[in-house]
């Protein structure tokens, strides 16, 4: 039976013409109010009335309960029960004067209103913010169907299906989901005779995922969505955007996810790799995602500006990829949605004071920036300790150490022969340089310096091809104040010390007075506190997006007021308590997620399901979507037969179109692309340029990398399709893939087009489209001989060599269709 209240907020309702009464006696379900009245509430009214006290509206604040029941001065916004007495309603009904006012350019919708007023009739319960209460065990809810269900993550999709009226999307067919779950893990397609082995039963998918999780490959797969969120680039990006040195972060990466470095060590490493117990070379690089941020080398730069800048910069990635939080809108004033405050913010900012980047200055190429040290591939490091051990069975360590000092000693002496030309001097230098020669003759026979020396130079000349790379090294902190209104020239404000946002707990030091970037990581990753729960939250639902699409909650990146809830909170809570327990096992993860019945489903969806269930947070399908930038172009060099499958070392700069870097000054330059294999490297290796990303990656919505990027725009545009027809990459894979099907699919153009669709798409070709493929060559084939230098045109794209063997025309031809496959709609989608 409905309550005064109800018929109250009915008849207030109906006399706004917000909702016919007839319509209102509809089913209701209940109201939750982070998920239905919070993101009203954050959008609507906590810019005027929620955490900043600064902009805060005749005293009235409605993110707390507390502030919403507060006595008004004989009124009170909220009067749980009693929606009558209620000055919200009254304010937001009021057609002279609405709330959210006019000149906000926000209004509530007629939905918003009842909820906001069924909500108050009910109680007007507040519940603290669903990111930061402490994820939790759930129990497996029941299904009907339990034959359904092939691991615990199902029986939560499932219930949840259950719950609206709807059952899941059928399994997909096979050949889908080994395409599917090679891109997945690998970011590579299978090759045909994976693909044979999967469909025809050969395979189970257990087995097939054991096997991409062991490839070198998933590391890099994983490696491009984490220099996602840490803005990881190649170059400066702010004035003269130059280059610098932190490559083998890179490779460091893809290392710590192919070993499977548990989440906990993955997170401390980066963070405070230097602070670690005698940090090994790995930790130092490992310690450069500090150093990942923009930074400018303009001469005339003010260092305190620039000291704020970084300060920000890094307290906004910070609490971005770990917190899933906007920390960094609190930079200049408390937060208007989420209870960070402006202190909060520079607290957080002071765990980074310690960090030696300061005042760097200068055009050069690559820019300097230390500190620095030299990184050696594994066959570098065991030559360079063959090298050591045979000096040292030359000249002992301490006769080496002597012997540096008296060639020191004699190049001093040389070059001052050569400034100072006055006979007496020149005796006298000679005198002593005679002596040093003597002290080493006696020290180092003849023939064994020139051992020694010979072996000394190979030495020399192996260290110097190190790759540099930038790492943190402490020095003593500077002094953090919280920047009144974030003026850099402002030396009023609170001296802050190292310290997590107030309502979230406290760090306590381990040892000393001050709390380190360690025990930030370690606070960041301790499930005990409760903050590793929302950070492995956090990542439980990156995860889900990784394989399903879309996150469980959409906001990847605020888990705060502005953020979306989760559709599912039971399942997300889930995945993140057995993240944690699990020991921060990623690829346990992993295996959970695409082991699940979940993932196997088909991509298609009902009407029905696509219009109550638009972005795919419920389960009910799989999601299809083109394929990452990167994976695009590895795809058509591994179907080509081009893909350079090395690992680490060097950035690797395809094909670009000239004068693209016209605008870069400070110094200007000329794109370089590479002669050699680096050409065919997969993209994680592409070089990555932040004013002027390479154009490939940048019409297929790869970010600049200047903040975190948790999910990537994934548009539909013209000049994608410009850059698949045309870009020199797919031509030139275009032209070895069709040399490939001319030596290796057979003799008629049906078993070429066949050979070609099970390379390109992993399936057979159909009637209908080899019928489309032969007419397009026979018509290709009639223009190339008519205008035969069209052909030569388009063979001479790219470095790879043609064999003298193919007909050109032919050659030419059969690029044609095989660019045509690699621009269709299947080839660059994940489906």
């Amino acid at each position: 039976m409905r309550t005064q209240f109800d018929l109250l907020k009915l008849l207030l309702l109906s006399c706004f013409g917000l909702i016919s009464l007839s319509s209102a006696w509809g089913t209701e379900r209940d109201i939750d109010f982070n998920r239905d009245i919070r993101p009203i509430l954050s959008d609507k009214c906590f810019f005027c009335h929620g955490p900043d006290a600064d902009e805060r509206k005749a005293g009235l604040r409605l993110d707390t309960s507390e502030g919403a029941l507060a006595d008004l001065g004989g009124y009170a916004a909220l009067v749980p029960g009693r929606p009558n007495e209620s000055e919200v309603v009254r304010r937001m009904l009021d057609e002279q004067d609405p709330m959210p006012p006019q000149d906000s350019h926000k209004s509530l919708k007629r939905e918003e209103v009842e909820l906001l007023i069924r909500w108050i009739a009910d109680g007007g319960e507040y519940s603290e913010p669903w990111a930061y209460v402490s994820p939790i065990k759930r129990a497996i809810p029941k299904v009907k169907d339990e034959a359904w269900p092939e691991n615990w993550i199902d029986f939560f999709v499932l219930a949840r299906l259950e719950s609206e009226g709807l059952q899941p999307a059928p399994d997909a067919d096979r050949v889908t989901l080994i395409r599917r779950l090679h891109f997945d893990l690998t970011g590579l397609p299978p090759t045909p005779e994976e693909t044979d082995a999967f469909v025809n039963g050969e395979r189970d998918l257990a087995s097939v995922v054991d096997d991409l999780l062991a490839s070198p490959h998933f590391g890099e797969r994983l490696a491009m969505y984490w220099l996602d969120l840490v803005r990881y680039a190649d170059t400066v990006g702010y004035h003269g955007d130059q280059d610098h040195n932190i490559s083998p972060y890179r490779d460091w990466v893809v290392a710590a996810l192919n070993a499977n470095m548990s989440f906990d060590q993955f997170t401390r490493e980066q963070l405070a790799g230097d602070l670690l117990p005698n940090p090994t070379t790995a930790q130092k690089v490992a310690s450069g995602y500090n150093r990942l941020l923009q930074t400018t080398h303009e001469g005339g730069l003010q260092l305190k500006e620039y000291d704020a800048i970084y300060n920000a910069d890094r307290v906004r990635n910070v609490a971005a990829v770990w917190m899933g939080a906007t920390v960094g809108c609190a930079q200049c004033h408390d937060h208007k949605y989420d209870p960070y405050t402006i202190r909060d913010h520079y607290a957080l900012g002071a765990f980074f004071a310690d960090i030696a980047d300061r005042g760097f200055g200068g055009n050069a190429l690559p820019a300097n920036r230390p500190p620095e040290i030299r990184v050696y591939t594994e066959t570098q490091e065991q030559e360079l300790a063959r090298l050591d051990r045979e000096m040292t069975l030359v000249f002992s360590n301490e006769t080496q150490t002597r012997l540096t000092k008296l060639e020191l000693t004699h190049q001093t002496l040389t070059d001052r022969m050569k400034q100072d030309k006055t006979p007496e001097m020149q005796q006298a230098l000679a005198k002593q340089r005679a002596e040093v020669e003597q002290q080493i003759a006696v020290l180092a026979p003849p023939a064994q310096l020139d051992a020694f020396r010979e072996l000394r130079k190979q030495h020399r000349e192996l260290a110097n091809q190190g790759r540099l790379t930038m790492i943190t090294v402490a020095e003593k902190p500077r002094t953090i104040r919280v920047l009144p209104r974030g003026n850099w020239q402002d030396d009023s404000g609170e001296v802050v010390l190292p310290a997590v946002p107030g309502f979230l707990g406290k760090v306590s030091p381990a040892a000393g007075d001050r709390a380190t970037r360690l025990d930030l990581a370690n606070w960041l990753v301790d499930a005990e506190n409760g903050r590793g729960g929302l950070t492995a939250r956090v990542f439980a639902n990156r995860f889900w997006y990784l394989y399903f699409g879309t996150g469980i909650s959409r906001s990847l990146d605020d888990f705060g007021g502005q953020g979306e809830p989760p559709a599912n909170p039971e399942l997300l809570d889930q995945l993140a308590v057995s993240f944690h327990e699990s020991g921060w096992d990623v690829k346990a993860l992993v295996r959970l997620l695409v082991t699940s019945r979940a993932w196997r489903q088909s991509s298609v969806g009902s009407p029905e399901l696509l219009e109550r269930d638009p972005h795919n947070q419920w389960g009910a399908r799989q999601s299809r979507y083109r394929l990452p930038a990167e994976l695009i172009r590895d795809n058509a060099l591994a179907v080509s037969g081009l893909l350079i499958r090395e690992q680490g070392g060097v950035t690797a700069k395809p094909y670009q179109p000239a004068g693209y870097y016209r605008h870069l000054n400070f110094p200007t330059r000329q794109y370089e692309p590479h002669e050699n294999e680096n050409q065919w490297r997969r993209g994680l290796y592409v070089h990555w340029q932040r004013m002027f990303l390479h154009p490939m990656l940048k019409a297929m919505d790869a970010p600049s990398r200047e903040e975190c990027t948790s999910q990537r725009a994934r548009s539909n545009t013209p000049n994608a399709a410009l850059v698949l027809l045309n870009d020199p990459t797919f031509i030139e894979a275009a032209r070895v893939l069709a040399a490939r099907i001319l030596t290796e699919g057979g003799e008629t153009a049906d078993d070429r087009i066949e050979f070609a669709y099970r390379v390109v798409l992993s399936r057979s070709s159909d009637a209908e489209e080899r019928d489309v493929l032969k007419t397009l060559l026979e018509t290709t084939q009639t223009e190339y001989v008519s205008e035969p230098a069209r052909a030569d045109a388009l063979l001479k794209t790219g470095i790879a060599p043609i064999s003298k063997q193919l007909d050109k025309i032919e050659l030419a031809s059969w690029t044609a269709i095989c660019r045509t496959l690699l621009n269709l709609n299947e080839t660059v989608t994940r489906n």
